[in-house]
């Protein structure tokens, strides 16, 4: 057994210290709005905070993340009006929407620590993070806008 506090809640995971955070945040814990992308952290679409920092769940274990504030889209807010899930919506973001937890989750921490980035902040920080639809003005945008309502 694992303790971690998840979206403010203390949890205990019945997974060994080794299994990826990915994993028992779907599976053992059943928030399935992070999503499974690439298993490598290269994509993203696992985005989650842990203690503040957006991170790739994919490639955190349980073990390391015992101890950490983890915030899961889920987490962001409850009723979906965090500032950036609103701007994601105004300004029609999602195309397949696979990614958009992720997407949302990386630029809620680049907001959180620069909340007035430039757009190569934007850019640079969003880097780490694809988009196969390829809605990166949007989300560009979105991020913009959220800047400026927060």
């Amino acid at each position: 057994m694992v303790t971690l506090n998840v979206n403010g809640r203390t949890v205990e995971v019945d997974s060994s210290p080794d299994t990826p955070l990915l994993w028992a945040l779907r599976d053992d814990l059943k928030l399935k709005g992070t999503r499974y992308g690439c298993g490598a952290g290269m994509c993203g679409a696992c985005t989650v905070h842990i203690d503040g920092q957006a991170t790739f769940s994919c490639q955190m274990t349980v073990g390391d993340a015992e101890g950490s504030e983890i915030t899961t889209i889920e987490g962001l807010s409850a009723d979906g009006t965090h500032v950036v899930q609103q701007a994601w919506i105004a300004e029609q973001v999602p195309q397949c929407g696979y990614c958009q937890s992720g997407q949302i989750m990386r630029a809620a921490a680049l907001l959180a620590h620069n909340p007035q980035p430039n757009r190569q902040e934007i850019v640079d920080e969003m880097s780490a993070n694809l988009c196969r639809c390829g809605t990166y003005p949007r989300i560009i945008r979105a991020i913009e806008r959220a800047a400026q309502e927060g």
